[in-house]
């Protein structure tokens, strides 16, 4: 299974992107993740949503401004990220696994992993 995020770029503050993730088969038993990583920062969760679409979770710094998606047709996570904040700037990976809880974000429980994308928000 491969992952490739797409949608990064250059915002201002207040600003949207659409992330996507998409996979080289089918996502249709995964639950998948969004993770981010500013540099000298740990990697942290994002945003999950479970295999069959229900169960989306939010890191509470995220609550209310970034809404996840799956299309599993098309083998694509969304991640629309509304109200952006030069805060949010970092790598977004998206990582997908069988057995992985959403609302836990533990990366070690994700096997598979895209490259990420960079996402900057300006002031």
């Amino acid at each position: 299974l491969q992952l490739v995020e797409s949608g990064g770029g250059l915002v201002q503050a207040g600003g949207s992107l659409r992330l996507s993730c998409t996979a080289s088969e089918s996502l249709d038993y995964s639950a998948i993740g969004w993770f981010r990583q500013a540099p000298g920062m740990e990697r942290e969760g994002v945003s999950c949503i479970g295999s069959s679409g229900g169960g989306a979770t939010y890191a509470d710094s995220v609550k209310g401004r970034f809404t996840i998606s799956r299309d599993n047709a098309k083998n694509t996570v969304y991640l629309e990220m509304n109200s952006l904040k030069p805060e949010d700037s970092a790598v977004y990976y998206c990582a997908a696994d069988p057995w992985a809880q959403c609302g836990i974000y533990d990366p070690a429980e994700y096997d598979y992993w895209g490259r990420g994308t960079r996402v900057t928000v300006s002031p």
